[in-house]
C-alpha cells in the first residue's frame, strides 16, 4: 500500500485539534503575537467543571522540580509524579519568571490570573530567532465552570525543522498536552 506525503501527516497530527470546537481553533488566544510567523500551530481544549479560580492554581505551578506537567512522568519529569494537590510555594509565578523544563526554561511571559498563563521558549536573536515556542493557557468561563483551550504556536528556522514540527513536535506535543489537560481536569474534581 502507498502513502502520500499529506496523509501521513494528517494522520500523526491527530491530536492537533483535540477537543476544540472549531471557534476556539479560529479565534485568537492570548499569546499568538509572541510567535506570529508560527509554522505550526495546534489548539487543544477542554471544559473543566470549576471556576477558573479553582483551574489556575494548577497551571501555575507546573514545571519539572515543581509540580511536573501532569502527563506521562515517566517522560516529561524523569519518573517523578505531578503533584495531585495545590502547593502554596509555587504559587507566586509572575510574567518573566523562569519554568524549568528540565535541561532548558521556559519564560512565563504572560501570567493573568486566573485566565492566562504563556510560556515561552526562543533561542538567541531576538529579531529573527532560530527556534520559537509559545504554549497559552486561556481559562474562559463557561456555564459548566471553566473552558481550558491551549494554543501551541512554534517556528523552526533550521534545515529539515518544519518536518520535525511535523513529524516530532506536533504529536509528541498532542499526545502530552491531552494527558495533561485530561489529568487536570482529574485533579480539579477530586
Amino acid at each position: 500500500m502507498v502513502y502520500r506525503y499529506q496523509d501521513v501527516i494528517r494522520y500523526i497530527m491527530i491530536f492537533q485539534y483535540w477537543g476544540a470546537t472549531e471557534e476556539e481553533i479560529q479565534s485568537a488566544v492570548v499569546g499568538d503575537d509572541l510567535c506570529r510567523d508560527a509554522t505550526l500551530i495546534a489548539t487543544r481544549s477542554i471544559t473543566i467543571a470549576a471556576p477558573p479560580e479553582r483551574v489556575f492554581p494548577w497551571i501555575r505551578q507546573m514545571g519539572f522540580g515543581r509540580a511536573g506537567w501532569y502527563s506521562y512522568d515517566w517522560l516529561d519529569n524523569l519518573g517523578r509524579k505531578s503533584a495531585t494537590t495545590i502547593h502554596a510555594e509555587w504559587q507566586t509565578v509572575k510574567s518573566g519568571d523562569k519554568i524549568p523544563a528540565g535541561p532548558i526554561s521556559f519564560t512565563a511571559t504572560i501570567v493573568e490570573a486566573p485566565h492566562h498563563f504563556v510560556l515561552e521558549i526562543q533561542s538567541l536573536g531576538k529579531k529573527s530567532p532560530k527556534l520559537h515556542f509559545t504554549l497559552a493557557y486561556e481559562l474562559r468561563d463557561d456555564p459548566q465552570g471553566t473552558r481550558l483551550v491551549t494554543r501551541m504556536r512554534s517556528r523552526i528556522k533550521l534545515p529539515l525543522g518544519s518536518l520535525f514540527e511535523k513529524l516530532i513536535l506536533g504529536p509528541g506535543d498532542g499526545i502530552m498536552l491531552r494527558r495533561q489537560l485530561l489529568r487536570i481536569k482529574e485533579s480539579v474534581s477530586r
